[in-house]
């Protein structure tokens, strides 16, 4: 069973200080070994976690101020056993650095080679969502944005919850409170059985799944992370790692400038 599900809840231009505001967690197995976010030496310098199994990496950024993360799309019936990992997607855009019109146009010819997924990517002010089921390319004017196992903004309870508390957030907040942007990330309140979405999966799987943090014996939200873009260029990046326990492992912490 392949899953590797993450959620992204997105504020553009919707804080006073902060022109982009991203809260993400990244679900898997917890089996699955796992090198916390890191800085990628090359040029440009890359700061993302890295999945060892495979090679690629959930959600990432470069110093050149793009950004990239990835959702699957939980559609069973679709499975492909010789698919392509789709951690690739989001390290290919940061170390190659293609225009986001060359890159629009290498996913959709290489859409079929993937298992379903989302993928954003762009420069931090000029945020695009790739969805590669149904081949659409949404670029993210200012608003609020949920991004999980389906379409952008998919009316699941756990993406309208984490947006509304992410602009009741930023109608609050005049500084970054980092607290409260893992508070929301850290939410396990499951959906009402009448509200569950039915993607086929189990429907005891659909219940697991319905919250924005996951925690079962085999599978559950392994990472929580922060990023956060100043009016001034300023970048902080932070991780929360979890135990299959859902108890807090370490935090890495990064910061830089986008110009």
């Amino acid at each position: 069973m392949t899953y590797l599900m993450c959620i992204l809840f997105i504020a553009v231009e919707q804080h006073e200080t902060f022109p982009l505001i991203i809260a993400a967690n990244r679900d898997e197995f917890y089996k699955r070994p796992t090198t916390s976010s890191h800085v990628w030496r090359g040029t440009p310098e890359i700061i993302a976690g890295q999945d060892e199994q495979a090679g690629g990496t959930w959600m990432g950024m470069n110093s050149q101020g793009r950004l990239s993360a990835l959702t699957n799309i939980r559609a069973p019936h679709t499975l492909k056993d010789n698919a392509k990992s789709r951690g690739e997607l989001v390290l290919n855009y940061l170390q190659q650095q293609p225009s986001d019109e060359q890159y629009t146009k290498q996913l959709q010819t290489t859409a079929e080679h993937y298992n379903g997924y989302n993928l954003l990517f762009g420069k931090w002010n000029a945020l695009k969502v790739y969805n590669n089921h149904t081949n659409e390319l949404q670029s993210l004017s200012p608003g609020y944005y949920g991004l999980s196992n389906a379409d952008l903004n998919s009316p699941w309870p756990k993406i309208n919850k984490g947006v509304q508390a992410l602009k009741d957030y930023c109608d609050t907040h005049v500084e970054l409170n980092e607290e409260k942007l893992f508070n929301l990330l850290r939410d396990n309140t499951k959906a009402e059985d009448h509200m569950l979405p039915k993607t086929g999966v189990p429907e005891h799987w659909e219940k697991q799944l319905s919250s924005i943090f996951i925690n079962t014996p085999e599978y559950g939200t392994r990472s929580s992370t922060l990023l956060s873009v100043r009016n001034d260029g300023k970048v902080h990046w932070v991780e929360h790692v979890y135990n299959d326990e859902t108890q807090f492992v370490s935090e890495q912490r990064f910061e830089l400038m986008f110009r």
